[in-house]
């Protein structure tokens, strides 16, 4: 674990003391460096699922992929936010690059962290760098009022959670995931029991977020610069999707009953999502609405408490992490060049950017979830889980995948097809800073068809 957590707490001096000509390539190769360390978390078979442990920190199963995506991605954020941020001044950029190193510190020890205690200062300390990238480096005067969106949204459902684990600790004297999975369980049956339950899992759903908690979600991404809109996409919503799966084991009894009515709210989700989806007029938008509408059919699959519902889940977390991430650079590319994230107003960009068109194809159909991309392979089993679950669920999430294949079509004939408005003259060609950056999404999501087992958590 060290390994990684000290050349990671490393990048922070290198990012404020290296040369200004050398700032971007040293903090890239450094941080590129240590994704491709991560891949030893990969390599990890042993009897009791848990590796790498140590009194507070350890990985298993379910935290390796995630971590993985982690460390894969702060390299991609740097690289996406070199031509945005080249117009600032020198300080500013090397803070900008101090906050996204001290995200990844927060996101690693999070999802590797033991003791839910810990588990719970990172989830909220992630709340802090993401925030200020919001408000300081957010594109539209908007930025403040989603900056506080984002953030009352998070505290307020964070706080039950931090009530919900100190009465954990007062019932069962630990908060250690490695003793709490030995704990007998606990038979509750009164109102505040089942309160509870709620308290537990409400931070999750709205980090994740479920329909009807998501409305602080799209006012974010709208308003983040390029890494904020990749990093809230790729790895913070995957925080509530692992939250979810740690603390349901502990509330087994519960669950099968109170968990009824957060399915049907994650099924209607994703219809109502799509559908908006269809409406968007601004790029971004449609973008951050797809991703809670994946985040619905995540939810629905953890909530079934099956071992394919659970595996389902973490595929799709880990594909849609890749995939929403790619389609953010590229809409960031497209906001480049035209200076607006409205579609209709940067079509026919294919005639332009006849490559860029390319990547724009690959992305839209690895979103609609094309076999045999692991987005098919992670909703295929939620799926399939959910009709074990009910029979009816085949109908909604049916119409779901149908609407999202129609809207990733919609995005891309709007976005590259058609007619050059007048008002674009002249734009830059693409760069192969541009073209390195959406490879390295979409080689791995490619590379992950062939080898599966690495994200699909404890199903082995």
């Amino acid at each position: 674990m060290l390994k990684i957590l000290i050349p990671t707490i490393m990048l922070m001096p290198t990012a404020l003391m290296a040369p200004s000509k050398w700032l971007w390539p040293v903090t890239t190769s450094q941080s590129m460096t240590i994704a491709i360390l991560s891949f030893m978390w990969l390599k990890a078979p042993t009897e009791t699922c848990w590796s790498n442990l140590n009194s507070i920190l350890a990985t298993d199963g379910l935290s390796t992929p995630l971590l993985v995506l982690t460390c894969w991605l702060l390299p991609l954020m740097i690289l996406a936010s070199q031509n945005y941020m080249t117009s600032e001044p020198l300080q500013r950029q090397r803070t900008f690059i101090a906050l996204l190193t001290s995200l990844q510190i927060s996101l690693v020890l999070a999802f590797s962290a033991t003791e839910l205690l810990l588990f719970y200062v990172m989830f909220e300390t992630t709340l802090v760098p993401t925030l200020i990238l919001i408000t300081r480096w957010g594109n539209q005067t908007e930025r403040l009022s989603a900056g506080t969106y984002f953030l009352f949204y998070t505290l307020a459902g964070s706080l039950p959670l931090l009530i919900a684990l100190l009465l954990l600790q007062n019932t069962t004297g630990t908060l250690s995931l490695l003793t709490l999975q030995h704990v007998a369980s606990i038979l509750m049956v009164t109102t505040a029991d089942k309160l509870w339950w709620a308290g537990c899992l409400l931070a999750f759903m709205v980090k994740m977020p479920l329909y009807g908690m998501h409305l602080w979600l799209p006012k974010a991404h709208v308003e983040a610069p390029i890494a904020g809109s990749m990093v809230l996409a790729a790895v913070l919503l995957k925080l509530g999707g692992y939250g979810l799966m740690r603390m349901l084991m502990m509330l087994e009894p519960l669950t099968k009953e109170l968990s009824y009515p957060f399915i049907i709210l994650a099924l209607w989700g994703i219809i109502m999502t799509s559908l908006m989806c269809l409406r968007q007029t601004d790029l971004k938008s449609l973008i951050a609405y797809s991703s809670v509408g994946h985040m619905g059919l995540v939810a629905g699959g953890i909530l079934t408490q099956t071992s394919w519902g659970l595996t389902g889940a973490l595929i799709l977390m880990i594909a849609h992490g890749l995939t929403s991430s790619a389609l953010f650079c590229l809409s960031n590319t497209s906001y480049e060049r035209t200076h607006s994230r409205t579609m209709i107003l940067a079509r026919g960009l294919q005639m332009l950017l006849p490559l860029m068109a390319t990547w724009w194809f690959m992305s839209s159909l690895a979103n609609l979830a094309l076999p045999p991309l692991p987005n098919l392979m992670g909703e295929l089993i939620i799926i399939t889980s959910l009709f074990n679950w009910s029979k009816w669920t085949i109908v909604i999430t049916g119409i779901g995948m149908l609407i999202t294949a129609t809207y990733s079509l919609y995005m891309f004939l709007t976005t590259q097809r058609g007619h050059i408005p007048t008002h674009i003259t002249a734009i830059d060609p693409s760069h192969t800073r541009e073209h390195l950056l959406i490879s390295l999404h979409l080689i791995p999501l490619l590379m992950l068809i062939t080898k599966p087992e690495l994200i699909w958590g404890w199903a082995v």
